[in-house]
């Protein structure tokens, strides 16, 4: 499938998407380190804690969510804002969960790390690798209740070698469960290089030993991205089974902000800024004559609007009060 095929509709939701991830983390990061200087304290400023950002990577998200409805499940990692937009979270709830504030997602009690959105299905968490063993679990509940909703498991490149990666993949191969496993892989497991941590070149070589398809996708590309997702998801939701992608990512920012890179080598970041797929995907839509300066510009300005709506939603949300503490707490709260 070329771009030619794809309706234009499409395209400019896929780029819409694509800027808007961006445009917002970016943001995020200038009010991340508010506060933080000239002594970098972790602690202070309006986004207190790790802010993981997703900057070069956002093609991995929009290019599966795509093909995603509300019943669909996304279960994210730490570094989860792309997918949680690309899914349609709130805005505006999603901010204001990350400036810890009572109008957020979890009332300001789970910060950036755990996002929780019952009505789009979507959810990520701090621990690395537990995604996989949950998207399961939604596979089972599909196949169990005979519904065709699908899930969607994403980790890292460090996360496909712990054992919940290769426990969820041989469990959902057995049962043909419909999820789809994303491994987003930048070569980095924080500062450990891929060709240290891994056997295979490719995770999705991984798959040969489940029985199920595997891909590996340049995610400098999301049309790439995109028709790949499309085959995966369409599968599962056929109730053929798993299917494992590995979407190679060129991070632009560190693990984490504040993160000072010293392990990376230049020609990584270098590398990273030519993959740009936000950059190359607006590069092909003029080139293509898919789409005109002013109507990118119009998106932009929009994408621009909305993001700052939910900053000063944010801003403006009240923290929350003590006594809302122990309340919505596993055990011994209220």
């Amino acid at each position: 499938m070329g771009v030619e095929e794809i309706p234009k509709e499409t395209l400019l939701e896929l780029y819409g998407t694509m800027h808007r991830i961006r445009t917002y983390e970016e943001t995020l990061a200038k009010w991340y380190y508010e506060g933080k200087s000239p002594r970098f304290d972790i602690s202070a400023g309006p986004i207190p804690g790790e802010l993981h950002l997703s900057s070069g990577q956002e093609s991995a998200a929009v290019g599966v969510c795509i093909h995603l409805r509300d019943e669909d499940a996304v279960i994210g990692t730490h570094r989860a804002h792309h997918f949680a937009i690309a899914k349609g979270v709130d805005l505006k709830k999603m901010t204001a969960e990350i400036f810890g504030r009572a109008t957020g997602l979890s009332g300001g009690k789970g910060g950036h790390m755990h996002l929780f959105d019952a009505a789009k299905n979507f959810s990520c968490s701090g621990i690395v690798g537990a995604s996989f063993p949950q998207a399961v679990g939604v596979g089972i509940a599909a196949k169990l209740k005979g519904e065709d909703y699908v899930a969607v498991a994403v980790g890292g490149d460090g996360a496909a070698n712990q054992g919940t990666f290769h426990e969820a993949l041989n469990l959902a191969a057995v049962w043909k469960l419909p999820v789809v496993f994303l491994i987003e892989d930048n070569g980095w497991a924080i500062s450990v290089p891929k060709d240290k941590s891994t056997a295979v070149a490719k995770n999705s070589e991984r798959a040969k030993a489940y029985g199920i398809p595997g891909v590996s996708v340049d995610g400098a590309d999301v049309i790439a991205v995109y028709e790949v997702a499309k085959e995966a998801v369409e599968r599962a939701r056929r109730g053929e089974g798993p299917s494992l992608i590995e979407v190679r990512t060129y991070r632009l920012r560190g693990h984490f902000e504040g993160d000072p890179q010293l392990y990376r080598p230049k020609e990584d970041f270098e590398l990273a800024k030519e993959k740009d797929p936000l950059d190359n995907f607006r590069k092909l839509l003029l080139e293509k004559d898919i789409a005109t300066e002013e109507e990118l510009a119009r998106i932009e300005e929009e994408n621009e609007r909305k993001v700052q709506e939910a900053i000063d939603f944010a801003l403006n949300s009240p923290y929350p009060e003590p006594e809302e503490a122990l309340k919505g707490v596993f055990a011994g709260g209220d």
